[in-house]
């Protein structure tokens, strides 16, 4: 229910429809907290888990406004834009996911931003080689430039050295936000946990482009992990994230 704006941009090919579908949700959350939710069934969903939960309006207009930005289809200039729309993304949705558990602890939310961060980091790695087959990319710039790298280089499928020093880079920075994450993991309510337990999709797949030396187009990247359920399973029963 929460990936209606993602799929938007997913499932247009012109800008100004993807304005008119986010105006659309714009205007639909306006009504959702009036009481007058628009005849649509995620709408209706929404409505309900609103008065359920008491959610937060603020959450769902910074996920509407950054996902219609990102309508522009452009890299992102550095490494700190892509924080900034992992953190009014991903990480407004585990604020939301919070609320919605019945936590509302600063402790927790210092845990949900690093982890949203981590997670829109990671999801703009795994996306890169279906990105490349459309001739798009969306990598921070600064960190190619950084390394000599260009975006041609990338749709190409390149493999080289420093191609694979981009990818390190900004696995890195994912990696630094799940250890920050964990580092006051003691202060965040355990009631809080089941919202971050997409760390465990987050390190399987931080581990296994490691594992391929930063080979950002190896195949075995684009396979399902079938150990992902037993690690989930694991990291519930031992009550960490």
């Amino acid at each position: 229910m929460w990936n209606w704006p993602r799929q938007i941009k997913d499932s247009i090919t012109q800008k100004t429809t993807g304005l008119m579908r986010m105006q659309f949700w714009r205007d639909a959350v306006e009504g959702i907290y009036c009481d007058n939710p628009p005849h649509q069934p995620i709408a209706t969903e929404l409505w309900r888990a609103v008065k359920r939960h008491n959610l937060t309006k603020m959450w769902f207009m910074k996920i509407i406004d950054e996902r219609e930005k990102n309508l522009d289809d452009r890299a992102y200039r550095n490494i700190q834009e892509l924080e900034k729309y992992a953190e009014n993304t991903q990480s407004a949705l585990l604020y939301l996911t919070l609320e919605m558990l019945g936590v509302r602890d600063v402790h927790a939310d210092h845990a949900a931003s690093h982890i949203g961060k981590a997670q829109g980091i990671v999801t703009c790695l795994r996306a890169t080689p279906y990105h490349c087959t459309r001739q798009k990319v969306f990598l921070p710039m600064d960190v190619c430039m950084l390394h000599g790298v260009s975006q041609e280089d990338f749709i190409r499928g390149k493999q080289e050295k420093n191609v694979r020093d981009v990818i390190y880079d900004i696995a890195s920075q994912a990696h630094i936000h799940l250890e920050h994450a964990r580092s006051f993991s003691k202060k965040v309510p355990v009631k809080a946990y089941p919202a971050f337990f997409c760390t465990v999709a987050l390190d399987d797949y931080l581990c296994n482009v490691r594992k391929v030396d930063f080979n950002i187009f190896h195949p075995s990247l684009q396979r399902k992990s079938t150990l992902l359920p037993l690690h989930l399973y694991i990291r519930s029963w031992k009550k960490t994230y």
